[in-house]
């Protein structure tokens, strides 16, 4: 499950992409449809979040930055005789 790192109370808008970048920042970008150029992405809330190994970090519907835990590994092997 995920659980909320900050609270920034983002309102998406539709055709547009949200990441956080590096430096822990919510950043709003246009996505490309078609032969329409995507790009341009401008700093919408300046979270400042240090990220943790090991989990996926992410804007949910509500427009809160939330982390969760990364699957890792898939089905386990057959031991070997």
């Amino acid at each position: 499950m995920a659980s909320v790192v900050k609270k920034c109370g983002i309102t998406r808008k539709k055709g547009y992409l949200y990441y956080i970048d590096k430096k822990g920042d919510v950043v709003e970008t246009k996505m490309a449809r078609g032969k329409k150029k995507g790009g341009g992405g401008k700093v919408i809330c300046k979270a400042g979040i240090k990220r943790q190994k090991g989990y996926l970090y992410f804007v949910d519907k509500k427009g809160n930055v939330c982390n969760a835990k990364m699957a890792r590994g898939g089905r386990k092997k057959k031991k070997r005789r």
